[in-house]
């Protein structure tokens, strides 16, 4: 019952912000341009903040010689999850963009606005560890996942270059800056700590604005009748998660490294889908209706799936 109260509490405060963001641009209270121009301060800015707060303050010999387990647990994780959504991913759809979509929703979760969410009100003895834990998730998609599968590639350069140029972002200079700080353990002004971390507030309600907004400029009964966001939401949401408790269940590690595995794998369909493409200008109409239906379905089996880890594990 708890789980269920924790994650209706989050879905709702999300549902609400996408709401506001239908009806703002509905009325056309915001210009048809709104869904570009956030994109892009989304990414620039806030993102951006979240990231180099994440690093600084988690990415530190500390932290880091405490639960090392957890960090080598998150890269193992995410090195199979990834190299099995693009492989999930060929068989979706041929379409090479909507196969980049497609991969990244099923590699990468929400695990950061619902999923730190849940962990903070169901499981807070463990917070800090989930936060080492997805470090690895963060790192790989700031590095590699968003510039090769969601920042589109400059066509009039070498794939080299085009790469390069993509991996250069503020996303990925934010990450670098973080760890620097984190490992040195530099004492920065507080105005600047305080100033990352109140930007970094902004991260989850802008890309649920954003999804809002552009869920009212696509057809909505074509999204909630497109059969391969109900097999993505399934997969993501039903699949993913039970393959890990079976894994989970016949590998001898402690049962906070397997909780920290289910809340990150148990999430829906994470939101930079929606947000990146936006901010270049590509089509985010699926993207959208992803994170839209797994999100709603999400009430459901997250609950469901965290009773089952709780019978199974304990």
């Amino acid at each position: 019952m708890v789980v269920f109260s924790s994650t209706l509490n989050q879905m709702a405060i999300l549902f609400l912000i996408i709401i506001i963001g239908y009806v703002l641009m509905k009325t056309k209270t915001i210009p048809a341009e709104s869904t570009k121009v956030l994109s892009k301060i989304e990414n620039a800015v806030f993102m951006s903040a979240l990231v180099f707060s994440t690093f600084s303050t988690n990415f530190t010999p500390n932290k880091i010689n405490m639960a090392w387990k957890a960090l080598l647990a998150g890269f193992i994780v995410i090195t199979i999850s990834i190299p099995l959504s693009c492989l999930i991913a060929r068989f979706c759809t041929k379409d090479g963009y909507l196969r980049n979509i497609y991969t990244y929703g099923l590699a990468f979760s929400n695990f950061g606005f619902v999923g730190t969410a849940v962990v903070d009100a169901l499981y807070p003895e463990i917070f800090m560890e989930y936060m080492i834990f997805i470090l690895p998730f963060w790192i790989m998609i700031y590095s590699w996942c968003i510039p090769y599968f969601l920042i589109p590639r400059d066509e009039t350069k070498s794939p080299f270059k085009s790469g390069l140029k993509n991996m250069i972002n503020p996303m990925f200079i934010a990450m670098i800056a973080g760890i620097a700080v984190g490992l040195t353990q530099i004492n920065l002004p507080p105005f600047i700590t305080s100033t990352a971390s109140s930007l970094s507030n902004c991260m989850a309600p802008c890309a649920m604005l954003i999804t809002g907004i552009t869920a009212a400029q696509i057809n909505l009964k074509g999204a909630f009748t497109n059969r391969n966001i109900y097999l993505l939401t399934f997969l993501r949401l039903l699949v993913l998660p039970l393959i890990g408790i079976g894994i989970f269940y016949l590998i001898p590690i402690s049962f906070s490294l397997k909780l920290c595995g289910i809340c990150a794998l148990a999430m829906p369909l994470g939101l930079n889908t929606v947000v990146v493409p936006a901010a270049y200008g590509k089509d985010t109409t699926e993207a959208a209706g992803m994170a839209l239906v797994s999100h709603l379905f999400g009430c459901l089996t997250i609950p469901l799936i965290f009773m089952l880890f709780d019978i199974l594990m304990k």
